[in-house]
């Protein structure tokens, strides 16, 4: 006999795994939930500056064009440059110069299509959000765990460095060194990494306090890292000697691709740059024009730079050399003073980077827990500040402990991986949203397309090829980890839209 009561509707039968698995967030849920409509544009998102209020799990809109550009600049100069070099030159050799490009083509590529869907998806989360949006939950899960890899992993390769030019610093202004053993990186003589892990609690710290004080603060390092590498680069040529140059590619075309794969990870700030999407002023404006900006500016740097240093050092000098730019000025000049204040920019640049890579790491995680596919304690927001406080100090407990206890050289290769996967999954985003949605407003599309979106995914897989068989061993270990908190937990937990 039937207990249902006449009249009352059928219970709504709960989807499946496989169901769960593809089913893809309604960019509608996913733009209201930000506080603004898909037809505004942006328009709410100002009015809720305005009020200067943060609603009930909102991240607050405070965030200009020139702090977000200064977001993605901050991001990705002083990782590439500033100490990456030791490790990639030796494996390129001078035609590292060509390594920067060929990762600078891949990530511009890449940038345009961000912008499309930065312009199109105006929301906190970079490509996990767009993934779930076009790909279906399973692979947008996937791409979360990338992009928790890949900005974990990048804070604390980051954060290593700074030890280094600290010491430097500290050489050449008061004649002292740290001991070794609490300032070196774990596997190069030292035994916990104090500095790196003072650092990202200083990050933390600033990050609790708001989004817009961060973002200042972001603002004023980045000017002061790019007034010290116009300094590197402009002292640097004058002890370039062209035979420096010679042999350019000592290790074939193969050592090009793989110091290529190495150092994409310094492009990173592309995508962190979107994972501001929530609070940004006028998004769907704002969003493009800082990638594109903090492309040309950041591929500009690292290009000058990186033929600056080989120009004034023999390329085989570089391997083990600490703080090697600062040093390079130090020889150069034949004096002190220039390194110092090298040093002291480094140590500025690197601190902006390691506070917007932790940053989007926690607003990845922010979004993963507002939508269920994390305990939802991700996503709750301080009423007093407006930032995820919780969510920010786990971020930087993990971060802590990788800076402090895990070589640099077994950080960097992961991070591209993770990067490069991310990128990939963004280019074929635009292609599939260009066909399921067509007249989605966009406040930009990618010009040539499908063109670029396929050449951008052929760039990434080409570096991807480029990397090392332990990186493939690390990153399926950290998949199949996923995986398992994928099937035994977010896959019954996320929140399903209709």
């Amino acid at each position: 006999m039937s207990t249902e009561t006449p009249g009352a509707p059928s219970p709504v039968p709960t989807p499946g795994i496989g169901a769960r698995m593809l089913h893809r967030k309604p960019i509608s849920a996913l733009i209201a939930e930000s506080g603004q409509s898909i037809e505004e544009g942006g328009a709410a998102a100002a009015q809720e500056a305005a009020h200067g209020e943060a609603g009930h799990g909102h991240l607050r809109r405070t965030i200009g064009l020139a702090q977000l550009s200064a977001i993605g600049i901050g991001a990705t100069i002083g990782t590439g440059i500033f100490f990456v070099l030791n490790t990639s030159v030796p494996e390129a050799g001078p035609a590292v110069i060509v390594s920067f490009v060929l990762a600078a083509i891949t990530a511009g590529l890449t940038a345009l299509c961000y912008a499309e869907l930065a312009s199109a998806i105006p929301v906190s989360g970079s490509s996990y959000s767009y993934a779930y949006a076009t790909l279906g939950q399973a692979v947008g899960f996937g791409v979360g765990a990338c992009l928790l890899l890949e900005y974990g992993v990048s804070a604390s390769a980051v954060a290593v460095g700074w030890g280094q030019y600290l010491n430097e610093f500290f050489s050449d202004a008061f004649g002292f060194s740290l001991p070794e053993a609490i300032a070196a990186p774990p596997g190069d003589g030292g035994v916990v990494n104090v500095p790196a892990m003072v650092l990202v609690g200083l990050c933390c710290l600033l990050l609790v306090r708001g989004a817009r004080e961060s973002a200042t603060a972001n603002a004023v390092m980045v000017a002061i890292k790019l007034l010290v590498l116009v300094l590197f680069v402009c002292i640097g040529f004058t002890g370039f000697h062209s035979g420096n140059l010679h042999p350019f590619a000592p290790l074939g075309f193969a050592g090009i691709t793989s110091a290529a794969s190495s150092i994409f990870f310094s492009f990173i700030g592309l995508d962190a740059v979107s994972t501001a999407g929530e609070e940004v002023r006028n998004p769907r404006r704002t969003m493009p024009l800082a990638i594109i900006i903090a492309l040309g500016v950041v591929t500009l740097f690292y290009i000058l730079v990186a033929l600056a240093a080989v120009g004034a050092q023999k390329w085989t000098i570089f391997q083990g050399q600490d703080a090697g730019l600062a040093q390079i000025l130090k020889n150069v000049t034949g004096s002190s003073w220039p390194a110092v204040m090298f040093s002291l920019g480094a140590i500025v640049s690197i601190f902006s980077v390691t506070l917007v890579v932790i940053y989007g790491q926690t607003r990845i995680l922010y979004t993963m827990g507002r939508d269920g596919v994390l305990p939802r304690r991700f996503a709750e927001v301080s009423p007093r500040t407006g930032t995820p406080v919780w969510n920010t100090w786990v971020v930087g407990i993990g971060v802590a402990l990788l800076a402090g206890f895990v070589p640099l050289d077994e950080l960097a290769d992961l991070t591209s991986m993770g990067t490069l996967v991310a990128f990939s999954v963004v280019s074929i985003g635009v292609i599939v949203l260009r066909r399921t949605q067509p007249n989605l407003p966009r406040g930009f599309k990618v010009p040539g397309y499908p063109v670029v979106p396929v050449l951008s995914v052929a760039f990434c897989a080409y570096l991807i090829y480029g990397l090392h068989w332990q990186t493939y061993a690390a990153f399926g270990a950290w998949l199949a980890g996923a995986a398992v908190v994928y099937f035994g937990y977010s896959v019954r937990h996320a929140k399903l839209h209709s």
